[in-house]
């Protein structure tokens, strides 16, 4: 009993007796419960919470119809969000497949029922249930917050956030190096919050500001210091007076700069654009650059001995594709974050939408992966973001089998699709009945994978 207890519950709702009774003892790995109609359903739903459910959409008292079906998906998704619904459709009842797929259902399976092929479906429902329920449990921990706002399950970004706890609170100038979009300022601030300093956390891109202004940011000016400088403004330097000053892209100061940035470190002294006394500032130097500055010195665009003062400790951030399963990770966060900003209707990403995060590459790191989250949530249309919402380049290309066999059909679906389209010369009835399919089939095909008529 207690071994059975233990073991992830699978729901089977099927009027079919006899069909009951052959599916519940081809599942040995399940604690399988079933149920006859949409009563005994919810109930068994309440009951034992089951984490997938196969449900036959011809239930008592309409079993030749699909409305009871339909009722009690919605009525399953209501209750318990996060289960995986899969449905068993007919022969030629590709309509209510679609359209169950469209209320939130996980997949859908036909009959006569071949075991060998739901088992499949449902070994990988209770996988991804399971991959979730871990995300959920991670945000319930600060989202799986290593450091301040950084998310990461991954041993290389522990790494980073040990080493970022540790020299917090040493006098030191640190030196963040990594690609762009993986969270250098985000690593800054933590330096700085995880430090006893008070005063404030500034920060300067200095690539995205021009050689004949920066210094001006950098260290002030004084009134009439230049043509405009009608009063005295203090540089970013001095604001962060106490605190800490982040400079990105710190490969991009220019030469002149470099020797005047150089001459604060060693003496912890300024002086601004038209000023003649020197001004004491305690500040703490973080920099961060996704240039090879060891390359920049020997071309001599770069100092040693400032590189040497920057770089007292130097972190290495990794990119996403290095960090194991935070892409994954960060995908749910994001379209969480998003969802109650901007479509309050989608509530998860799909299992092939899951999958194509963690194929692709991500070049642009965190930050491609919030930008492609965030305009998938925009574009989707169910309750789930799908890989076609992700939009990622090269997706139709990649191997179906690489993703699922969801995804497999999706990409023979709209390849078929095109091609009956481009020999009918978009006649919807031609490719319809090129395709086999109705009419109004077509139609909601070509508005469920966006394609143009």
């Amino acid at each position: 009993m207690t071994e059975q207890a233990d073991l992830p519950v699978l729901l089977i709702v099927e009027d079919d007796e006899g069909l009951q009774r052959q599916l519940k003892w081809a599942y040995d790995g399940y604690r399988v419960v079933a149920a006859g109609d949409r009563g005994s359903a919810i109930e068994a739903l309440r009951a034992h919470e089951p984490a997938v459910v196969t449900l036959d959409l011809g239930l008592p008292p309409d079993p030749d119809g699909v409305e009871e079906g339909f009722a009690t998906l919605s009525e399953i998704l209501r209750l318990k969000p996060d289960t995986k619904v899969i449905v068993a459709t007919g022969h030629g009842a590709r309509e209510s497949a679609l359209k169950a797929i469209a209320l939130g259902a996980y997949d859908f399976y036909k009959k006569p029922v071949d075991i060998d092929d739901l088992g499949l479906i449902v070994a990988r429902a209770f996988h991804l249930h399971e991959i979730e329920a871990e995300n959920r449990r991670l945000e319930g921990d600060d989202g799986g917050a290593v450091l301040g706002s950084i998310l990461s399950g991954a041993p290389e970004m522990l790494k980073v956030a040990k080493t970022i706890e540790r020299v917090a609170n040493a006098d030191v100038s640190v030196m963040l190096l990594g690609a762009s979009g993986t969270g250098k300022e985000l690593l800054a601030r933590a330096v700085h919050e995880k430090s006893a300093r008070k005063g404030q956390f500034v920060a300067i891109n200095c690539a995205a500001i021009p050689e004949n202004l920066l210094e001006a940011e950098l260290f002030g000016y004084e009134r009439g210091a230049f043509t405009g400088a009608v009063k005295s403004n203090v540089g970013k330097i001095e604001l962060a007076e106490g605190g800490t000053l982040f400079l990105d892209e710190v490969g991009d100061i220019p030469l002149p700069l470099q020797v005047k940035l150089l001459r604060f470190l060693q003496e912890r002294v300024i002086e601004r654009i038209g000023g003649r006394s020197g001004i004491a500032v305690d500040t703490r130097i973080v920099c961060a650059t996704h240039q090879d500055l060891e390359a920049m010195i020997a071309d001599g665009r770069f100092r040693e001995d400032l590189y040497y003062r920057l770089a007292e400790i130097v972190v290495k951030i990794p990119s996403l594709a290095e960090r194991a399963g935070d892409a994954g990770l960060l995908a749910r966060h994001f379209v969480n974050r998003f969802a109650r900003e901007l479509n309050p209707k989608v509530q998860s990403l799909s299992a092939d939408a899951l999958a194509a995060i963690d194929a692709y590459g991500w070049p642009g790191n965190v930050r491609e992966l919030e930008n492609r989250i965030k305009r998938a949530v925009i574009m989707a249309e169910g309750r789930s973001v799908g890989a076609a919402d992700l939009d990622l380049p090269g997706a139709a290309a990649a191997d179906p089998v690489a993703i699922n066999l969801r995804a497999a059909r999706e990409v023979a679906d709209r390849k078929a699709i095109r091609q009956a389209m481009v020999r009918t010369d978009n006649n919807i009835s031609g490719a319809a009945k090129l395709l086999g399919i109705s009419r109004p089939t077509l139609y909601d095909l070509l508005k469920q994978y966006r394609l143009s008529a």
